[in-house]
């Protein structure tokens, strides 16, 4: 029997997952320029995922984010800390990893007072944040905030 063209036809390729949304991970060592480090970073990652509409509030965030790391990786010691942007489900999702067990609380700043406004900064500007515990059995916690965005995903 002769070859159809049906019988040409390549056969499909399913995944057997599904896409996952894009997830960045950096490493930055507990030293002076990592705030700074950690911006330029982020806003490369945003403009990369085609999301540089949230580049502004993002770098704040985690310039923020990152600062309160660094001062927190210094005081217990620690070498570095983790930076993770992931989006999905509308969000952009910033999450700071150090290694110090206190629990991050807003700070009323005095007017003179050159620190203590990072996480009313990062409140304003995030639709929501929060932080949670090390899950992996080691000192520490995960401290995150979420900025909306519409679109598709990259």
């Amino acid at each position: 029997m002769p070859a159809t063209n049906a019988d040409a036809r390549p056969a499909m390729q399913h995944s057997p997952h599904p896409p996952q949304p894009p997830r960045a991970l950096l490493n930055l060592g507990a030293v002076p320029t990592a705030p700074r480090c950690a911006r330029a970073w982020a806003r490369a990652v945003l403009l990369e995922w085609g999301l540089a509409g949230l580049s502004d509030a993002g770098e704040l965030v985690v310039s923020e984010l990152a600062t309160n790391a660094l001062l927190a990786s210094l005081c217990e010691g620690a070498p570095f800390f983790r930076l993770i942007l992931t989006v999905g489900q509308g969000e952009l999702a910033i999450l700071v990893r150090d290694f110090c067990a206190g629990i991050p609380r807003p700070r009323d700043a005095a007017g003179e007072d050159e620190d203590g406004r990072g996480l009313h900064l990062v409140q304003a500007v995030s639709s929501r944040w929060g932080w949670y515990p090390a899950d992996d059995g080691t000192p520490g916690k995960v401290v995150w905030a979420a900025l909306p965005w519409t679109g598709r995903l990259p």
